[in-house]
């Protein structure tokens, strides 16, 4: 585990980031006072700040269609000098099931692109509470299968895809993983790129004590929120592998590499999901990065850890594409 309670250290950095997110968080009304709608639209003005710049893509594509389990909006980023059909990275936006979309995640994805060589498929799934648990992974998966034998349409090679994703995101790439693999379609994902995942309703009392609490930019409260949000029955849905990976069996599973920050709630999670993984034999590879919290890779344009970060999650995805 990181540092606990007054040792750790927040990366100044990322301190920078958080005072900058505090201080546009107090412009807007309070997320509880606003309809989902409204707290979408505050989250990504908030967030406006930290999508601009960063590298320019040779080509971007926006596809909205029904890969076969309802419709999608995806994003299709194609960097310079990426080879034609090209490997892809799924990324998976973080918030909760709840917030944010691929226009918040947008200068990430063209980051992993440029870092990396591969196309990423940036998508839009739906939101809860509106669309509950399994519709966003119904489409996800499908959108999977789609891109495998249609791939090229895109510029995207559909024997070498990836999967990725920050907090929920990660959670549905897990999931996604797993139904595959449970299908007999285990080779489809080749790789799975974890970011601060979010992977059980559990979340210990050491970690809301030393990385949760009103000060912190994810607390147990809202984290659970999420997943109450994501479900229709929490008590009985959280028993489900596809909802918490935690509790799945990885056996089979593709190559994992978890980014972990120091300073996180979720911490612990991806700590004992790299446990899960080696026990089942899977190829896992992690890395603790200190000063760093929850959502810290969107700081890139003004934290070294998170570029840092960015730099090993994109050389991981390139390699297991190769």
């Amino acid at each position: 585990m990181a540092a606990a309670g007054a040792e750790r250290v927040i990366d100044p950095e990322i301190r920078f980031f958080l005072d900058e997110m505090k201080a546009r968080w107090a412009a807007h009304p309070s997320l509880a006072s606003l309809d989902y709608p409204g707290q979408r639209a505050v989250c990504e003005a908030v967030r406006s700040r930290w999508t601009q710049g960063g590298p320019a893509m040779t080509r971007t594509l926006e596809r909205v269609f029904d890969p076969g389990a309802g419709s999608l909006h995806i994003r299709v980023y194609l960097p310079e000098g990426a080879s034609q059909p090209a490997p892809a990275l799924v990324y998976l936006h973080g918030g909760g099931f709840t917030l944010f979309s691929i226009d918040t995640h947008d200068r990430l994805m063209r980051e992993y692109a440029a870092a990396g060589g591969f196309v990423v498929v940036g998508v839009d799934y739906p939101l809860s509470p509106e669309h509950k648990y399994p519709v966003a992974l119904d489409r996800i998966e499908a959108l999977m299968l789609w891109l495998r034998d249609h791939g090229g349409e895109l510029g995207v090679d559909g024997s070498r895809l990836a999967m990725g994703g920050d907090s929920a995101g990660a959670n549905l790439s897990f999931a996604t993983a797993l139904r595959l693999r449970d299908r007999g379609e285990g080779g489809l994902v080749r790789a799975i790129l974890s970011n601060y995942g979010y992977f059980s309703n559990i979340i210990s009392d050491e970690a809301e004590r030393d990385f949760g609490g009103p000060t912190s930019n994810l607390d147990r409260e809202e984290a659970l929120a999420y997943f109450a949000n994501y479900l229709t029955d929490m008590a009985s849905e959280c028993a489900d592998p596809l909802v918490c990976p935690l509790r799945a069996d990885m056996a089979g599973m593709p190559p994992v590499f978890l980014v972990i920050p120091e300073c996180d709630l979720l911490t612990e999670q991806s700590v004992a999901m790299a446990a899960s993984l080696r026990a089942a034999g899977v190829e896992t590879g992690e890395k603790l990065y200190a000063g760093a919290t929850h959502s810290f890779l969107e700081a890139m344009s003004v934290a070294a850890v998170a570029r840092e970060a960015i730099a090993d999650g994109a050389e991981f995805v390139r390699e297991k594409l190769a």
